[in-house]
């Protein structure tokens, strides 16, 4: 994965308050709440893409596959803290979508985890790898510019 980057190397970021229910004993966040964090940061990205995910599986009968989830802890997160979860497309190749991901807590450029999560666009039926959207690819160079490697 690469290094960590900055607040401002990001276009999005969504905001989240922890809940009791995502810590542990030692009321910090338990590890695998991380990926819903970032699944749920993903998600919101499609929004403000904006593109129409759900449009996309019910059209086409292709959805995303993960493939590889990575997280790199850095600092605790603690109860009822206020964290925002950056997000940005860094890499697109012929099915495949590289998300790089960062958590901060809001306000500060305190860096509490990194992450990457790698989709694949596949053929429901098959299972098969399928080609990206051309509408989406489109959607996220004009989100992101020049900074995703192609």
């Amino acid at each position: 994965m690469p290094g960590s980057q900055t607040k401002s190397d990001f276009n999005f970021a969504w905001p989240f308050r922890v809940r009791y229910a995502e810590v542990d004993g030692q009321r910090i966040v338990f590890n695998a709440h991380y990926l819903t964090y970032f699944d749920t940061a993903i998600t919101e990205y499609f929004r403000a893409l904006p593109y129409d995910y759900m449009g996309q599986v019910h059209r086409t009968g292709e959805d995303y596959h993960t493939v590889r989830s990575l997280v790199e802890y850095k600092q605790p997160i603690e109860f009822d803290e206020d964290i925002e979860v950056y997000v940005r497309t860094a890499r697109m190749g012929r099915s495949s979508l590289t998300f790089l991901l960062e958590i901060h807590s809001k306000d500060a450029d305190d860096l509490r985890a990194t992450g990457e999560v790698v989709w694949v666009n596949a053929d429901q039926a098959t299972h098969h790898s399928a080609t990206l959207p051309k509408e989406l690819i489109k959607k996220i160079v004009a989100f992101e510019g020049d900074g995703v490697k192609r």
